[in-house]
């Protein structure tokens, strides 16, 4: 189940993507486009999250590591929130928004502690992924996943994990 949060725009007629500054500020927009982009490919990873929770106001536990050409929302990223010795793949997208035709829904994100995001996962606004779970590569995270479980595929099967 996600968590997310409804609203129309004002004009019906109109999808709220071509509003989208109505939504969010440009210059706002733009701060978060230059810090993301900056951070996909800056190699420390004490500096990116550094920044990431200074300039975005994303939540970061301490050893997270977001790898190479990560790429957060650009709309909403203060509604990430990552714990402590996450491992965040290659090329991983983390959405907190959606745009649709007639609506757009915003969640938070919540990736728990001692998680394994593995390369190249959309992770959609409005779940949860538990502490100690395992996302595996490629993966479409469009549902909450439990402590402890592995995700796999796009629609997301969640497996327990053998120990």
């Amino acid at each position: 189940m996600r968590r997310l949060e409804y609203f129309a725009p004002k004009k019906e007629q109109e999808n709220p993507l071509f509003h989208i500054y109505q939504t969010v500020s440009f210059w706002r927009t733009l701060k978060n486009t230059l810090v993301i982009e900056f951070c996909r490919f800056f190699p420390f990873m004490a500096g990116k999250n550094w920044l990431y929770r200074k300039c975005l106001g994303m939540e970061i536990g301490a050893k997270t590591a977001f790898a190479f050409k990560v790429t957060p929302d650009l709309l909403f990223p203060e509604k990430i929130h990552v714990g402590e010795n996450t491992v965040i793949g290659y090329h991983t997208t983390i959405l907190t928004h959606e745009y649709l035709p007639h609506e757009y829904r915003v969640g938070e994100v919540l990736i728990g502690s001692e998680v394994l995001i593995g390369a190249n996962v959309t992770i959609l606004a409005g779940v949860s992924i538990g502490d100690g779970a395992v996302i595996a590569a490629g993966a479409v995270v469009s549902k909450s996943v439990p402590a402890g479980a592995f995700a796999v595929g796009n629609p997301l099967q969640i497996k327990e994990r053998s120990k």
